[in-house]
């Protein structure tokens, strides 16, 4: 034992080397530990790692397949990571950096267009730093937090025009727009000497271009039901302003395909300064928003090139396009102009200027998912039923009237009816759920059929995006007949709005959506988690096998979970799964 106490000189050189590696590896251990515990080098690592992992699971489809696999048998015992802090507004479909380097033609670039499941980042959008639970409804119609939506732009440019302004906090919405600074409000009193919008008459309203849909939010007061569009564009996030504040809409852009909706879909069709170029292409738009509106329908333009100054050969050719149409002329007061569209077939004159012609047989009225335009005339007669204003009931008779679209399925129409019903009200009463303010707003039923689901919750105050799979029987006519909204969507692609923009998402039949050869149950949820806001719900019937699937999923998305059992009257073998997404926030350091 002696050897302990010689000297240093003296040790045996490999007795050194040894005991010298074993001390410099401990004090590294233990300086890294420190390192990583009390300094920010920790959270920069990490989103390293992030970044990494998500480089890695986009430009390697095996890798992101390999992860896919493990969350959908439960092995993946973390959660998704996040996403980068960059990424709190991500639109998959509407990336500006990707589209950007499409065609500017018929602003091809500003449409949907989606990358493909492999080549998407397996990764959960975060919220912005400072993000609070949304205001609730009504307040929300007047004001939204700053801190969930950042973004300063349509207030410098627009407050002199009542769209908006900052107040501490909040966003305060005055209710005014370009063409009507003095408030919507005022506006619509104005449209009203000219159009029946009270008594039940409109119920459904398309508002082209709405700006942050101070139009569509007071139109609800009057009971109609306007869904809002604009693109993605320059102002930043204007639909995610208007679905804020609670009123419904969803990121769209009128270029080379008709819009996702049905023919003779909307009561009144309206545009405020949206500045589509409605004669251009041969009066292509034109005939678009003519295939959507209900015959005895209103179309109000409001803004160029309506009696606008230097415009006067655009606004001559509105007026001939409406005309060749035979579209009754009701008013043009100041920069507004009103139509009513006929009730019959169209009077289209073979000599007209814009050389349009009545679609033939072969052209569907109502396909519309990335169906590309047509410049031929949409036949009112093309469409079968009773489907003109004056000839459906008044809201809200026509909610629970079978529409003569649906004739074909009344029984299950009725069924469907009476299903709905009971299950709103097991849902509220032995589930426990809120499906109205303060907790619910907004709220997509993901496979609606005829709306059923929203129809029972119609006499709350919400709204409920019905959407149609685009691979299942296209019953969105039905939805619109009923004074209900929605969309076709394809569910294997993201849809086509904002991060945390619903406060619930109901489905029924989650694993009928999917595609074993184009997306995954995972892909799937990681978009409902992008949709749903943070504290919403989630609720899905299926068969007990695919909700313990996705009860083993919902770790992965950072949900908690639990399974019921389905209210005493249905009959099959379904059960309820009800999961609630938590607010989650990332690191200080994550970007």
């Amino acid at each position: 034992m002696k050897h302990l106490n010689l000297p240093f000189s003296k040790r045996n050189p490999r007795q050194w080397r040894l005991f010298d590696i074993i001390t410099a590896a401990f004090f590294a251990v233990v300086l890294l530990f420190f390192i990583l515990l009390f300094t920010p080098l920790r959270d920069s690592m990490a989103a390293s790692g992030r970044q990494t992992l998500l480089v890695t699971t986009t430009s390697d489809p095996r890798q992101r397949q390999r992860l896919v696999t493990l969350v959908e048998s439960g092995h993946h015992l973390q959660p998704i990571e996040y996403c980068p802090a960059d990424a709190v507004a991500h639109m998959p479909c509407e990336d500006p950096k990707r589209n950007s380097q499409l065609s500017r033609e018929m602003n091809f670039y500003r449409e949907r267009h989606c990358p493909l499941p492999e080549e998407t980042p397996l990764c959960l959008i975060p919220p912005p730093n400072g993000y609070k639970i949304s205001v609730p409804w009504p307040e929300s119609l007047h004001k939204i937090w700053h801190a969930n939506m950042p973004y300063n732009k349509i207030a410098d440019r627009k407050g002199h025009q009542g769209w908006m302004k900052r107040e501490g906090e909040y966003f305060i919405f005055p209710g005014g727009g370009t063409m009507f600074p003095g408030g919507a409000g005022q506006y619509i009193e104005k449209l009203s000497q000219y159009i029946p919008l009270k008594g039940g008459t409109l119920r459904t309203a398309l508002d082209m271009g709405c700006g942050v849909a101070s139009f569509g939010g007071t139109l609800l007061s009057q009971g109609i039901l306007a869904l809002s569009f604009a693109p993605r564009d320059s102002h930043k996030s204007q639909i995610q302003f208007a679905l804020e504040r609670g009123v419904p809409a969803f990121v769209a852009m009128l270029g080379t395909r008709r819009l996702p909706f049905p023919a003779s879909s909307f009561d009144l069709m309206h545009c405020s300064r949206c500045l589509i170029p409605f004669t251009a292409y041969n009066a292509t738009y034109f005939v678009e928003v003519d295939r959507l509106l209900r015959p005895g329908g209103y179309l109000v333009i409001s803004g160029p090139p309506v009696q606008w100054p230097k415009q006067d050969k655009e606004w001559a050719d509105l007026q001939a396009v409406a005309r060749a149409l035979c579209y009754e002329l009701i008013a043009v007061d100041g920069n507004t102009v009103i139509w009513k569209k006929p009730v019959g077939d169209s009077c289209l004159s073979s000599q007209n200027e814009f050389g349009l012609e009545l679609c033939d047989e072969s052209v569907p009225p109502s396909d519309a998912w990335y169906y590309k335009l047509k410049k031929c005339v949409t036949r009112p007669s093309s469409v079968k039923g009773e489907i003109a204003l004056g000839t459906i009931p008044k809201w809200p008779e026509r909610l629970s009237k079978v529409p003569s679209r649906a004739i074909v399925m009344k029984n299950g129409f009725e069924a469907d009816a009476r299903r709905w019903a009971r299950r709103v009200a097991y849902y509220r009463d032995s589930l426990k759920l809120e499906l109205k303010p303060p907790a619910v707003r907004n709220i997509m039923d993901m496979n609606a059929l005829f709306g059923g689901f929203a129809a029972a919750l119609a006499s709350d105050p919400v709204w409920v995006m019905n959407v149609i799979p685009s691979r299942k029987q296209l019953t969105l006519d039905v939805i619109y007949d009923r004074g209900l909204i929605g969309v076709y969507h394809d569910w294997c692609e993201p849809f086509s709005t904002y991060p945390r923009t619903y406060d619930f998402i109901h489905l029924s039949g989650i694993e009928s959506l999917t595609s074993k050869s184009r997306c995954s149950l995972v892909d799937l949820m990681v978009e409902m988690d992008r949709i749903l806001r943070p504290e919403g719900k989630v609720l899905i019937r299926d068969t007990p096998e695919v909700l313990d699937k996705v009860a083993r999923m919902a770790h992965a998305v950072r949900w908690s979970s639990s399974i019921h059992d389905k209210e005493p009257e249905s009959h099959g073998r379904e059960k309820i799964l009800v999961a609630t997404k938590p607010l989650w926030r990332m690191p200080s350091n994550s970007h």
